[in-house]
């Protein structure tokens, strides 16, 4: 099966040819010709019929996941389930007693926490933005976690709500 494109360029060929024989061809005359050479009653219908030239696949990402360092199970239980209300997706270990990889999610938003070594850098910030971030700091203050009562701070272009992980992460929430 010929594309559409293809057949352009045959019909482009026999113009050539026939002017190097001093023949004058009209394009139109000559995609006339090709589809017919093809089969086709004329060059409409073979347009229609034709295979459409689409453009090389493009690359496409995903949302990224970040992944966080932890060191303690149930710290980063503590802190992201309860606190900061996300629920598990997914645990992962290699055997028992192996360090876990677990996979968090909430609203939309993936986290992942590792306690692999090399996995991540300690000390790590992710910025996060969002809607409706005085409602997040409302429920957050409302638990009366023991480590952090966060609160929003306005920056020139938005409003930020920083938590702080038991691992020395930061998460920063923010809204344009």
């Amino acid at each position: 099966m010929f594309s559409i494109e293809q057949v352009k360029q045959m019909a482009k060929r026999l113009r050539a040819s026939l002017a190097a024989q001093h023949q004058e061809f009209s394009h139109s005359a000559a995609l006339e010709l090709v589809a017919q050479q093809l089969g086709y009653k004329d060059w409409n219908t073979a347009s229609a019929m034709l295979v459409q030239d689409s453009p090389p696949p493009a690359i496409a990402f995903d949302k990224p996941i970040p992944i966080l360092r932890m060191f303690d199970e149930t710290k980063a239980r503590e802190f992201y389930l309860d606190f900061l209300g996300f629920s598990v997706e997914f645990e992962h270990r290699f055997e028992v007693g192996m360090p876990l990889y677990l996979g968090i999610s909430r609203s939309g938003l993936q986290l992942h926490l590792s306690e692999h070594h090399g996995d991540a850098s300690p000390g790590s910030t992710i910025f996060i933005p969002m809607q409706q971030i005085e409602l997040l700091r409302d429920e957050l203050i409302a638990k009366r976690y023991g480590y952090g009562r966060p609160e929003i701070v306005q920056q020139d272009w938005g409003k930020v709500l920083e938590v702080h992980d038991p691992f020395g992460n930061r998460i920063r929430f923010c809204q344009s």
